[in-house]
């Protein structure tokens, strides 16, 4: 009998033992994880800080090039509707010389349109 309890005063002394090793793993870990949560969010911080310039400079980038895009299409725009403006001066003078010359290129016109449509057909 006296075998029996001094051996459970032992198997307890263990078990404290192993307990308290236990509590101070267990608090470790939690440290470490702290350590590397905040390691963690500072290199996220600094990967953010780095990215960050670098997407400025790629959008002023496209932005600068959009405007010079517009531009060149209001420029294109102004191009186009100065010609056409050309051109109708010449057809509507065209009109007032040779009206008859102007018919028969019309009509010589709307014939082959007809023919390419019944053509397809």
């Amino acid at each position: 009998m006296f075998r029996r309890s001094s051996h459970g005063r032992i198997l307890a002394a263990d078990i404290a033992d192993i307990e308290r090793r236990m509590q101070m793993l267990e608090k470790r870990a939690q440290r470490t994880a702290g350590r590397a949560s905040a390691d963690v969010a500072q290199a996220a911080e600094q990967v953010g800080d780095a990215i960050l310039p670098a997407l400025a400079e790629v959008i002023d980038r496209f932005r600068g090039r959009a405007h010079a895009v517009g531009d060149e299409a209001t420029r294109f725009g102004h191009e186009a509707a100065r010609l056409g403006n050309t051109a109708l001066r010449r057809l509507s003078d065209e009109v007032e010389h040779r009206p008859l010359m102007v018919l028969a290129i019309a009509a010589g016109v709307g014939f082959l349109a007809a023919a390419a449509v019944v053509g397809r057909r």
